[in-house]
């Protein structure tokens, strides 16, 4: 049976809403990335990057959210865009798009807003910006596309709305209010039952809350090791 690594962050919660939208089965293995679990041996086995989500279907090694829709997506034909060159090329364009772009620079904006010293705001600037040019470029797709690919409900969708669903969190009430389409995209997949299912999923165990110093350093690692 698949074994999805997970825990409710934004990019596991892509590949939960993918299982949930296919019932496919799988065994939950939590990993609490605050304790540190990301970088026991077992799991770097899984995912040497040290990050969830990742799966393991039946010793089928996957990791990073968007190659794992697209690994499920291949396997099981579901929520795929049209098989013709064009959809098929849009789909890889945008799910990297969001691969590279959107969780990168969303992530960061968070970090250096909620997490870094508060006198960085050259950094925060620049994320922020970024942040905002990327979903700025989603909004302006969206104005001409009912889904990400076309009219088709697939797991660039999904990929979408594991960040996107935080837009206030990462960029203020005002500034994700800017941003109407992605909204629209947003509501539509959260209102589906497999997405409330998804992120409930973190609810049937009990992750680390405080972030103390031993989390800091288990989440940013760069607090005990001075680059070279």
């Amino acid at each position: 049976m698949l074994k999805f690594y997970f825990n409710g962050a934004p990019n596991p919660n892509k590949v939960a809403l993918f299982l949930e939208e296919t019932g496919l089965p799988c065994e939950l293995v939590p990993v609490d990335t605050r304790k540190g679990e990301q970088f026991k041996p077992e799991f770097l086995k899984v995912n040497p990057n040290g990050k969830v989500p990742a799966i393991d279907d039946d010793g089928v090694f996957v990791f990073d959210s968007n190659a794992i829709l697209l690994y499920l997506g291949e396997k099981t034909g579901k929520f795929m865009p049209p098989n013709n060159p064009q959809s098929r090329a849009s789909m890889l364009s945008w799910l990297m798009f969001i691969a590279t772009g959107l969780g990168p620079y969303s992530g960061q904006a968070v970090h250096f807003k909620v997490a870094a010293p508060k006198d960085l705001e050259y950094a925060l600037n620049r994320y922020l910006y970024e942040a905002h040019r990327h979903y700025k470029i989603l909004d302006d797709h969206l104005a001409g596309s009912k889904y990400m690919v076309g009219d088709t409900y697939t797991i660039v969708d999904m990929a979408f709305w594991g960040w996107a669903r935080l837009g206030s969190f990462v960029l203020g009430e005002e500034g994700a209010a800017k941003y109407n389409n992605v909204k629209r995209l947003v509501d539509e997949v959260s209102a589906r039952p497999a997405a409330a299912r998804a992120v409930a999923l973190k609810d049937k165990f009990t992750f680390k809350a405080d972030m103390d110093d031993e989390a800091r350093n288990f989440m940013f690692g760069h607090l005990k090791t001075k680059a070279a």
